[in-house]
């Protein structure tokens, strides 16, 4: 299974909420020729990490199959990023939308060779588990071999607040 992470806190230009950014790019994601979209998460509210007075974001992951390699998947997403208005000034920044290769395949790629995979802190955020728990309860963290549920299970209070949106 391929994961990518989806959340905004910003709308993006053309869309009244943070939410309906993310479901624009899961659409954008689907309509890629390359890239075939199955399975998503529910959405979640969460609290910036680290916190700060930014608004929440939403956040939810997807699952996708292609035959990209990761680094041409990874360069794809930043490609959609960025026609939603994503610039990379500062880290942990609001934004309008992030959209991060979480999961490829069970691939781990530490080192020189980008991207780093799994994503080097998807273990530590809640807002990146609880959606991908979602998509698979039984997954397991390529590295450790970790199940899902026993990752949230350990997450400290760093690993941010965060509840299922509703409505």
């Amino acid at each position: 299974m391929i994961v990518v992470a989806v959340g905004a806190n910003l709308a993006a230009t053309g869309y009244e909420t943070p939410l309906a950014t993310c479901e624009a790019a899961v659409t954008c994601l689907a309509e890629d020729s390359d890239i075939r979209v199955t399975g998503r998460s529910r959405w979640y509210e969460s609290e910036p990490v680290p916190v700060s007075d930014q608004p929440w974001y939403v956040n939810g992951a997807v699952a996708v199959e292609t035959d990209l390699l990761p680094e041409v998947l990874l360069a794809r997403l930043h490609l959609i990023e960025e026609s939603f208005g994503r610039v990379r000034r500062v880290r942990n920044e609001a934004r309008p939308l992030d959209l991060d290769l979480i999961d490829y395949h069970g691939q781990v790629r530490i080192g020189a060779v980008a991207p780093t995979l799994p994503h080097p802190r998807a273990a530590e955020r809640a807002f990146v588990l609880l959606p991908l728990q979602d998509l698979d309860a039984e997954w397991r963290h390529p590295v450790t071999g970790e199940r899902v549920s026993v990752l949230i299970d350990g997450l400290p209070g760093a690993g941010g607040a965060i509840r299922p949106l509703v409505g």
